[in-house]
C-alpha cells in the first residue's frame, strides 16, 4: 500500500511539474530539519507579487514541493518561467532546496532577482560618460599630442653620473647641435693609490666639439661643476647657469690658472626660455641641498626633454623658495616626449625631510654644549652651513670658519647676499683663542673624512691653531658618500680618541638627503607624464628601482630604458632605442699639483700595493756564459725581511740554470736575457708565492 501511495504522488508531481514546464522531480527522502510550520511565511498575495524575484525555492514554500497542485494563482510566475528561466540550473533549482537560502535564513533571494530603483540611463547621459572617459584619458598621457609625423630626433648620451654616486656629465645633441649637460668629478676608491678626484673622460667631446654650442649647468655641487677647470683646459664653451653657479664655477678657474674664462659666462634668469642652437632651455627652480638647483626644460625638434638634476620636494626651504611645481605641471600638459630623472634616493620609499628640521636639531645640540662647537658639513651645502651661522649669533658664539673650499663658499655666498649675517660676528683663526669655548662656533670641512681636510688635521693633532679639547662638541652633519665609509670611520676613531663629544648619527635629523625619494619622484612622474623615461644620477639598481616607480606610476615599460655611461639613446615621437656606445670612463686627478695622472701609472701603483716589486741586478760573462759574482736581489711587499735571504738564493739558481741553457746557443744582448730573467722569476713566484709583483731585471753583460 505504502509503495502504492508513493507512486501516485510521484505521477502527480509529476504531472504537476509537466504542467508548469518543468522537467520532473525526482523522489526525495524528507528532511527532517525542515520546519513545516513557518511562523513568518508570507500571506498568498505576498507570494504572488513577488513571483517575479525570486524562483520560488525559499523555505517558506519547501513544503509545498512534495504535494504540490496547480495554482491558477501562480500564472504569472509560470508564464516567466515559460519565457526565459526555462533552462538547467533552473530545473535543478525547482528539484532540489537551495543551499545559499538555507545559510541566509530565508528564501527572499533566489535567482531571477531584478535590481530595485534602477537609474535610467538615457542617451544624454551614455555622452556625458563618454565625453569624461575621453578627457580623462587625454589627461593621463597627454604626451598624445606629440606629433608623431615630426622627423625630428635627439640623441642622449651620459658621460659621467650613471653606475656611481657622483661625476655627472651628459650630452644631448640634435643633427646641428649639442649641449652639455653638467661637468662634474667624483671620488676615487681605495685602490687608486695618490689619485684625489676623477673627472669624466672628454674624449666623445673631442670628436662632436664643432656641434657643441655650450654647457648648461644645473646647479653649483662638486658633482656637477667639479670638472669644468679641467675640461676648459682642452674645450672652451659658453657656460650657461644661474649666478651662484657660475660664482662658484669662477672660483675654481682663479684657482686654475683660467680667470679670464670668465668671459664665457652666460648669466640665466629662472622660467625664461635661451635659445641654444635649436633648442630652448628654460631653467626652472628646485629644492636641493645648494642655493638656486634648477632642472631643466628643453624644447627640441623632436619635442619637449625635462630633466630635473638633483632634486627633493621641499615644502618649507630655508629660504622661503618652493620647488617651481607648476612648470613641471605646464610642460606636462603640453606633452613630454622624455624625462630624465634623479634616481639616488629611489630606494627610500616616503618623503625626504625638509631642511628646516636640521636646525631645530641644531637648536638641540647648541644648547647641549657647553664648551666650543664644531660643526662640519658639505662645504657646498649653505643652506646648511646658514642655520649653524643662525644658532651661533643666538648663542652669542663668534664664528670661524676654516677649511679653503669652506672659506670660499661662505664668502661667495655671502657677496650675493644668501649668507645674510654680519661681519661684526665673525673671527679669524687666529683669534680663536682670544674667546671663552662657550662663546665659539666653529665651521669647517672634513665631513667625509678626507685627510687633508681640517677637521681630520684637528683629530689628528696636526692643525696649528685649533688643538682638540674634552669640552668640545664636534658636529658631522653629514653622510657618508658611498665609497667614504671606511675615511668617516678612521675620523670618528680619531675624534673618539681626542675625548670630544661627536654629535652624528645618533640624531636622526642632523643630517637630511637632498635627494627626491620614492613619493616625490612619482609626483614628478605624474606631474609631467612624459611617454619615455630615462633615469639617471645613480648606480645601477638606483636606476633600476626607479625604472620601477615609473612603471607604478603609468609609464609603458617599453618607454624606459636603463642606461649606463657611454650608451646612447636616440629619441623620437616614435621611438626609444640605444643606438650605439661611446667612450666613456674617467681620468684620474692629483690635487696637490692640479696634474693629470696617466692610467698606467695608478695601474703600476695598484699593482704594487697588491703584489710587491723585485728587482734584480746581475752580471753575466759572454765568454763564459755565467753569472759574475752573486746577483742582487731586493723584494717589497713579497716576503718579509726575514726571507730576503732565502729568497735571493732561489733566484741565483734559478739564474744559474737558465744560463746554461742559454750558453749551447751563446749569451745574447742583456735585453733579451732580463727578458728570459722577467719571464723565469716570475713563473717561479706564481708557482711558490701565488703573487703576479713587478719584475724589474737589470743585466750587465762583460
Amino acid at each position: 500500500m505504502e509503495n502504492s501511495k508513493t507512486q501516485n504522488e510521484n505521477s502527480q508531481n509529476q504531472g504537476q511539474k509537466t504542467q508548469e514546464g518543468s522537467k520532473p522531480q525526482r523522489n526525495r527522502r524528507p528532511n527532517p530539519h525542515r520546519q513545516h510550520n513557518n511562523p513568518n511565511r508570507q500571506p498568498q498575495e505576498n507570494r504572488e507579487n513577488k513571483n517575479t524575484e525570486a524562483s520560488g525555492n525559499n523555505n517558506g514554500n519547501r513544503n509545498r514541493n512534495r504535494n504540490r497542485k496547480p495554482n491558477p494563482n501562480r500564472q504569472g510566475g509560470q508564464q516567466q518561467r515559460q519565457e526565459g528561466q526555462n533552462n538547467r540550473n533552473q530545473g535543478q533549482n525547482n528539484r532540489k532546496p537551495n543551499s545559499n537560502a538555507n545559510r541566509n535564513g530565508g528564501g527572499n533571494k533566489g535567482r531571477g532577482n531584478k535590481r530595485k530603483n534602477v537609474t535610467t540611463v538615457n542617451d544624454t547621459m551614455r555622452a556625458s560618460i563618454e565625453e569624461n572617459r575621453r578627457v580623462q584619458e587625454a589627461r593621463m598621457a597627454p604626451w598624445k599630442q606629440i606629433d608623431l609625423n615630426s622627423k625630428g630626433k635627439v640623441r642622449f648620451t651620459p658621460l659621467g653620473g650613471l653606475g656611481e654616486i657622483g661625476g655627472n656629465m651628459a650630452v644631448l645633441e640634435t643633427e646641428t647641435t649639442a649641449i652639455v649637460i653638467d661637468v662634474g668629478m667624483s671620488f676615487p676608491d681605495e685602490t687608486m693609490h695618490g689619485v684625489d678626484i676623477l673627472v669624466p673622460d672628454f674624449s666623445y667631446l673631442h670628436t662632436i666639439k664643432d656641434k657643441i654650442k655650450g654647457i648648461v649647468i644645473t646647479h653649483g655641487h662638486e658633482d656637477h661643476i667639479g670638472a669644468m677647470p679641467y675640461l676648459f683646459k682642452e674645450l672652451k664653451f659658453p657656460v650657461y647657469g644661474t649666478p651662484l653657479a657660475l660664482a662658484m664655477i669662477e672660483n675654481k678657474f682663479n684657482e686654475h690658472g683660467l680667470k679670464a674664462d670668465a668671459k664665457y659666462f652666460r648669466f640665466i634668469t629662472k622660467r625664461k626660455q635661451y635659445e641654444i642652437g635649436d633648442m630652448k632651455i628654460e631653467w626652472i627652480h628646485n629644492t636641493h641641498s645648494i642655493i638656486d638647483a634648477c632642472s631643466l626644460a628643453i624644447e627640441t625638434p623632436a619635442g619637449i626633454l625635462m630633466h630635473t638634476a638633483d632634486f627633493k620636494i621641499d615644502h618649507t626651504p630655508v629660504d622661503g623658495y618652493t620647488m617651481d611645481l607648476r612648470r613641471y605641471a605646464h610642460y606636462g600638459e603640453k606633452g613630454v616626449l622624455c624625462l630624465f630623472s634623479d634616481s639616488t634616493n629611489s630606494h627610500n620609499p616616503g618623503f625626504t625631510k625638509s631642511e628646516t628640521v636640521v636646525g631645530k636639531t641644531f637648536d638641540q645640540l647648541f644648547e647641549m654644549a657647553k664648551g666650543r662647537v664644531i660643526m662640519s658639513t658639505f662645504s657646498s651645502n649653505v643652506h646648511r652651513i646658514f642655520q649653524a651661522m643662525q644658532r651661533g649669533v643666538k648663542h652669542n658664539r663668534k664664528i670661524c670658519v676654516i677649511g679653503r673650499s669652506m672659506e670660499r663658499n661662505v664668502e661667495t655666498n655671502r657677496a650675493l647676499g644668501y649668507v645674510d649675517i654680519d661681519d661684526r660676528h665673525f673671527i679669524e683663526v687666529h683669534e680663536v683663542p682670544k674667546y671663552a669655548d662657550h662663546e665659539v662656533l666653529i665651521v669647517t670641512t672634513g665631513s667625509q673624512g678626507e685627510t687633508m681636510a681640517a677637521l681630520n688635521r684637528m683629530a689628528s693633532d696636526e692643525h696649528r691653531h685649533i688643538k682638540l679639547k674634552p669640552s668640545d662638541t664636534v658636529i658631522i652633519s653629514a653622510s657618508a658618500i658611498p665609497g667614504n665609509e671606511a675615511s668617516v670611520s678612521k675620523l670618528m676613531n680619531l675624534l673618539m680618541k681626542a675625548g670630544v663629544t661627536v654629535r652624528y648619527k645618533e640624531f636622526s635629523d642632523i643630517h637630511v638627503s637632498g635627494h627626491a625619494a620614492q613619493e616625490e619622484q612619482k609626483l614628478i612622474l605624474r606631474l609631467v607624464q612624459p611617454k619615455f623615461f630615462l633615469p639617471v644620477h645613480g648606480e645601477y639598481n638606483h636606476i633600476a628601482k626607479h625604472a620601477r616607480t615609473a612603471v607604478e606610476c603609468g609609464v609603458d615599460e617599453r618607454n624606459i630604458l636603463l642606461m649606463s655611461d657611454g650608451d646612447q639613446v636616440e629619441i623620437t615621437p616614435k621611438y626609444l632605442k640605444k643606438v650605439k656606445t661611446v667612450k666613456s670612463g674617467k681620468t684620474y686627478i692629483d690635487n696637490q699639483n692640479n696634474m693629470t695622472i696617466e692610467n698606467d701609472v695608478v695601474l703600476d701603483r695598484q699593482k704594487l700595493a697588491e703584489d710587491g716589486i723585485v728587482t734584480i741586478v746581475a752580471q753575466v760573462s759572454q765568454s763564459e756564459g755565467r753569472l759574475v759574482g752573486k746577483p742582487v736581489v731586493y723584494t717589497h711587499g713579497l716576503v718579509p725581511d726575514k726571507e730576503d735571504k732565502k729568497f735571493a738564493k732561489e733566484i741565483e739558481h734559478l739564474l744559474e740554470t737558465m744560463l746554461l741553457n742559454m750558453k749551447a746557443k751563446g749569451i745574447p744582448e742583456h735585453t733579451v736575457i732580463e727578458d728570459e730573467i722577467r719571464s723565469a722569476v716570475r713563473k717561479h713566484v706564481v708557482r711558490t708565492k701565488k703573487r703576479y709583483p713587478l719584475i724589474i731585471p737589470t743585466v750587465f753583460v762583460i
